[in-house]
């Protein structure tokens, strides 16, 4: 069988719409659709995103890996500044260079660049 995806796009649970907002908007730089409201609503960044589920879908502690271009370092010090949860600083891994942070929800994102071949991988 042959078809083509269009994408792929979670939805995760969210307890309060404007704290989750605030959280994607303001501190990791996503957009909030034109169309969503408190209960449903979507937030992008380039070109990917979320859907965000007030209390109806999904669970709370979702994982969402997130690979990006940029310096995880820059990356890690603005989250830090901002009071983000961090549960795995920067760590090279031979699948990538992967920080893991908290949303407000308890969702764990993981973010991941391309490893440094001239550094130690560490052990998973």
């Amino acid at each position: 069988m042959q078809y083509r995806m269009e994408n792929i796009t979670p939805i995760l649970y969210v307890e309060d719409m404007p704290r989750s907002l605030s959280f994607y908007v303001d501190i990791l730089g996503f957009t909030k659709a034109d169309w969503g409201d408190e209960n449903f609503t979507s937030v992008n960044k380039d070109k990917t995103g979320f859907y965000l589920a007030k209390g109806e879908q999904g669970q709370p502690g979702t994982w969402v890996w997130m690979g990006f271009d940029g310096d995880i370092f820059a990356l890690h010090k603005h989250l830090v500044k901002q009071g983000v949860k961090i549960h795995l600083p920067p760590t090279n891994f031979h699948w990538a260079y992967e920080m893991q942070i908290e949303d407000p929800d308890g969702h764990i994102l993981r973010f991941g660049t391309d490893p440094n071949t001239n550094e130690p991988f560490a052990t998973p």
